[in-house]
């Protein structure tokens, strides 16, 4: 049986990161090769004619699950119907600009689609804020779209997650599908804390952890820390511009483990509305571990925390309410 295509919204798809996203969503690999889509894309007015190449080219590549595309630089004909929204277009932080500035742009706009989400989209559509500073444009989200419940509006730091798989697949020179359940906390910042200290690595004698095998404490609590943290500073330097590949992969990754589910044993990273777990404050789109199945995602609870975790989930959950008290103050 045939299944009903998904609607999944992808804003700001005329830039970098919206033209590497929307190729993996049309083949699959965001909701499964059996799982047909019609892709929504959104940009402003004057990418209008870049958004209309993107979708010249999606009918080029002649995608089989592709069933449909909607490339627009009107809101509500964007959000309307959609099941899934992954919102990449923000407004980005340019030379000479105050934080401040840049939190006033963005909560511009996302107070303005967060209306045009709540009033039409699909009953229970998931949202993954990807646009910078991403936790704090979901929490403008979900402030400004009271009836999507709060458990549907998320932001990505599966990027983060997938950096720190990475660096530890790198040094132990193991493959990366080998390990596991590292936890990215907190922030989608320089701030955020990757934490190694429950993650494992899959070896002929079965998991062990990831820290008896690397086997140097130093390096995974001083530059293992600052290479995931800078990581996204270190592709700008290198390329000339902000990762765009790899952003794309981790949203997909992200979506497909909350509506397909997380395989049994295995955590992720997903920033989530607080709900105190961890002692975080309640109320921050704040990174935890959690586990997904049915389409619902669960925080992964009773992990014992160290005193140096502890300082640096504090710090990042403390930015992160700095970030929230500045977002308000920008809608007065």
């Amino acid at each position: 049986m045939a299944k009903d295509p998904v609607r999944v919204l992808v804003t700001g798809a005329a830039g970098q990161i919206g033209y590497a996203l929307v190729p993996m969503v049309a083949r699959g690999i965001m909701l499964g090769p059996d799982q047909p889509v019609i892709l929504h894309m959104l940009d402003i007015p004057p990418a209008a004619e870049a958004l209309n190449g993107v979708k010249m080219e999606l009918v080029d590549a002649a995608f089989p699950l592709l069933k449909g595309v909607v490339a627009t630089t009107d809101v509500v004909e964007a959000c309307t119907g959609v099941n899934v929204a992954v919102m990449v277009g923000g407004f980005p932080r340019k030379e000479g600009m105050e934080r401040k500035d840049v939190m006033t742009k963005n909560v511009s706009i996302y107070k303005a689609q967060a209306s045009a989400l709540e009033q039409h989209a699909a009953a229970n559509c998931k949202v993954l804020v990807v646009a910078n500073p991403a936790n704090t444009n979901a929490l403008i989200l979900k402030e400004f779209a009271p009836s999507i419940p709060e458990k549907n509006i998320t932001c990505l730091t599966r990027l983060d997650h997938n950096r720190a798989l990475g660096q530890i697949s790198e040094r132990l020179n193991v493959q990366v599908s080998d390990v596991k359940n590292v936890i990215i906390w907190g922030n989608h910042s320089s701030t955020q804390y990757p934490d190694v200290n429950h993650a494992t690595v899959k070896t002929a004698a079965g998991d062990k952890p990831a820290r008896e095998l690397v086997a140097n404490d130093e390096w995974l609590n001083g530059e293992f820390i600052s290479t995931v943290q800078q990581r996204g500073a270190a592709i700008i330097k290198a390329r000339k511009l902000s990762s765009a590949l790899s952003a794309a992969s981790s949203a997909c990754d992200h979506i497909r483990d909350w509506v397909l589910g997380t395989p049994e044993g295995t955590w992720v990273s997903m920033g989530v509305y607080s709900d105190g777990s961890y002692n975080v404050p309640a109320g921050l789109i704040y990174s935890f571990p959690v586990t997904c199945k049915n389409g619902e995602w669960c925080i992964v609870q009773g992990l014992p925390i160290n005193e140096l975790s502890r300082k640096k989930m504090d710090l990042t959950a403390q930015e992160l309410s700095e970030e929230k008290a500045l977002a308000y103050s920008c809608l007065s």
